[in-house]
């Protein structure tokens, strides 16, 4: 019950945070009570910091410090327009440029490596979080999509219609 409230709370207020199981682990749970000089759980540290138990927590959201002592939980839409701009040409695909995972991403990737432009990737495989928010924000239901400078090219249909129309290399370029 009382992990279930700090959590609740922490969610509350948008607050990023990990967790770990103390009964995944009896020498963990025993020792960080030595270490921590605090008898019990849940047990909340910012920074390698003991801050306290649910208790405390509790004061510190009653007095509004809460929200200043602990790191918020970036928004996806920031985390999204982070990610689309990590670099002037970023493709979303299901794998890797070394590893495409599906038959579209490979295709895309083989265009994208005949230019000779620099470009970056993103695994969606390995975030649901971002594979789901971005459809949404792109309003771009499948994968790959190709961004450019912040914008959506589009998937591999468009990108090929692109290639074949000789109009591919100046949009990764930058140029139109």
């Amino acid at each position: 019950g009382f992990s279930k409230q700090m959590v609740e709370i922490l969610n509350k207020h948008g607050i990023s945070f990990s967790s770990f199981d103390i009964f995944s682990d009896e020498e963990v749970r025993q020792g960080l009570k030595t270490y921590s000089n605090w008898p019990t759980y849940p047990q909340l540290y910012v920074a390698g910091e003991l801050i306290g138990g649910l208790d405390i927590i509790k004061e510190l959201e009653a007095s509004g410090e809460l929200d200043s002592l602990c790191p918020k939980a970036q928004k996806l839409e920031d985390r999204l327009k982070l990610l689309i701009n990590k670099a002037p040409v970023m493709l979303f695909m299901k794998g890797s440029k070394q590893i495409a995972r599906c038959g579209f991403s490979k295709q895309i990737i083989e265009i994208l490596n005949s230019t000779g432009i620099d470009y970056e990737t993103f695994d969606i495989l390995e975030d649901e979080e971002v594979r789901q928010g971005l459809k949404t924000y792109s309003n771009w239901p499948t994968y790959p999509q190709l961004y450019v400078k912040g914008e959506l090219v589009g998937g591999l249909d468009i990108i090929k219609e692109l290639r074949d129309s000789g109009e591919l290399l100046p949009i990764l370029k930058g140029e139109n």
